[in-house]
């Protein structure tokens, strides 16, 4: 049997898996608050390895080791940011979010939260958070997209526009009528795929190369000393120096990718989604824990690629360009075709549960905080739910035309969305958890700077001087800061629902079975 044959196989079990968590979601969400947050009855473990997994994506399987294979370690930097900020996250954010969005007239969204929180009566926050989501996401979604039809691309030989159809037609398809609770429950499946793998290929590659006679400590050294496929015929002399080749404006624009996380819609509503304040605990635990434990296999697939590819010419690369496809080229090589098949769907899992989560969100935006929020307040749970799944493949569609340019990065991609998002909203969620005289005009001032200097930042050449996130979330703070003490301060009605919403945070878990229930 040809191994494209056993790819198939295991693609199709992986596919008809996700369909059928989808379709046992869909029979559960009957109502629109169930469809856009699960009625906040979602486990620590679930809301860990989905917030995980929404957030990785294609970057962790393919992005990441293709930038560490290409650079060398310089580019952890990244990974340790962004272990540091997940876990800040979960620290500050969620307890916080989880109770503030229930005390705020039980905000479903985070334009809708903002809005309630400040009392905004114009709607500005509303309608520029929304636009915003929209505008961010729609490169985010495609960034999955173009990693769907490179997998297709690297697995099976077969055209990239095809593999993006159907990579995104299955996400789009269980998105559409399972809603929250099917994206999270099939994140967290897929979390837990992703983990295995980033586990599994780089220890069986370094047992193969050590079985021809490649000591383990030469692999930490070889692409210091050696030239390499993506070398350009030389060694690259700083590979495992992570100071090597980078400066310091450089490398704190990598640490700063971790400042996304605060302001990150499709992350921080699994906080929001949370049985009670008191899971964040044990959800920073697992999460954290499992994001580690990815960022050091990615690392490693890069590390022992530069050997194996070296030492094994036959071996072809797909993307000899970016040298995205690093993980699924290793893969096909050292494993029975079913085998790698099954491990290949750790892939589909990263790409599929962003696709999912980004879906789920601007649909969000584009109904609940644009349309039932500044249109049709009085939408019918029914129509709402109808017309969020019409809005989901709407934005599937203007993504799906943006990734239809198979040059796209998707490290480009996501890093131009994450900064976007990072700026705008990141200062603004934290102050508004933390910071009881944050008002109105100066969230707003907040939100629309740091999406403006980042999405200009990115766009001019000054985003290889440093990330933009780290000047969008600067300029973020200081409109925010200003604009807020030169304005009029909350109403006491305002600071009464702070207090109130800061001691729900630190409120010990109810009983199983009493007050958890009841809420959830």
């Amino acid at each position: 049997m040809e191994a494209t044959t056993w790819y198939l196989i295991a693609i199709v079990i992986y596919l008809a898996l996700m369909l059928y968590i989808g379709y046992a979601a869909y029979r559960k969400t009957t109502e629109y608050d169930d469809y856009m947050l699960a009625g906040r009855g979602l486990h620590p473990f679930v809301a860990a390895l989905s917030a995980g997994a929404s957030d990785m994506s294609g970057w962790l399987l393919m992005g990441l080791p293709g930038a560490i294979y290409l650079s060398g370690l310089n580019q952890t930097w990244i990974a340790i940011g962004l272990c540091v900020g997940a876990w800040a996250n979960w620290k500050l954010t969620a307890p916080r979010l989880r109770a503030y969005t229930k005390v705020a007239k039980n905000s479903i969204t985070i334009p809708s939260f903002l809005e309630n929180r400040l009392e905004d009566k114009t709607k500005i926050l509303r309608v520029a958070s929304g636009i915003i989501i929209l505008v961010f996401f729609t490169f985010y979604v495609s960034s999955g997209m173009v990693a769907g039809g490179r997998y297709w691309e690297s697995t099976f030989g077969g055209d990239y526009m095809v593999g993006l159809l159907i990579v995104s037609g299955v996400t789009l398809l269980y998105t559409l009528f399972g809603g929250f609770l099917a994206v999270s429950y099939t994140d967290a499946v897929q979390g837990i795929i992703m983990f295995l793998a980033l586990i599994i290929v780089p220890i069986t590659a370094m047992f193969v190369l050590t079985g021809e006679g490649e000591p383990v400590s030469d692999m930490f050294s070889f692409a210091a000393e050696n030239p390499y496929p993506g070398s350009e015929g030389a060694p690259v002399e700083g590979f495992f120096n992570p100071f090597s080749g980078i400066s310091f404006l450089a490398t704190l624009g990598l640490l700063g990718w971790g400042l996304g996380y605060f302001g990150q819609p499709h992350i921080i509503v699994r906080f929001m989604a949370l049985r009670s304040p008191s899971d964040a605990v044990a959800g920073r635990r697992y999460g954290i824990t499992w994001q580690v434990l990815c960022m050091i296999g990615a690392t490693m697939v890069a590390i022992v690629s530069t050997v194996f590819f070296a030492r094994h010419p036959e071996a072809s690369i797909t993307d000899k360009e970016s040298y995205e496809t690093i993980f699924l080229d290793l893969t096909r090589v050292i494993f029975h075709p079913l085998v790698a098949g099954l491990i290949l769907t750790a892939v589909l899992a990263a790409i599929m549960s962003t696709i999912s989560s980004q879906l789920l969100v601007s649909s969000s935006a584009l109904i609940e905080d644009l349309y039932r929020g500044v249109v049709n307040k009085n939408l019918k749970s029914s129509t709402s739910m109808l017309a969020s799944r019409i809005a989901v493949a709407g934005v599937a569609i203007v993504a799906g035309i943006i990734a239809a340019n198979p040059n796209s990065s998707i490290l480009d991609l996501v890093g131009f969305a994450w900064a976007g998002f990072g700026s705008a909203f990141g200062p603004v969620v934290v102050a508004s958890l933390y910071w009881r005289r944050l008002n109105m005009p100066g969230a707003a001032a907040g939100i629309i700077t740091g999406a403006v200097v980042s999405f200009a930042w990115g766009q001019s050449a000054l985003t290889d001087v440093i990330y933009e996130i780290v000047p969008g979330v600067l300029a973020s703070v200081i409109a925010m800061v200003a604009v807020t003490l030169a304005t009029k301060k909350p109403s006491a009605a305002t600071l009464e629902e702070f207090e109130r919403a800061a001691a729900e945070a630190k409120a010990p878990a109810a009983p199983k079975g009493s007050a958890v229930k009841a809420e959830a």
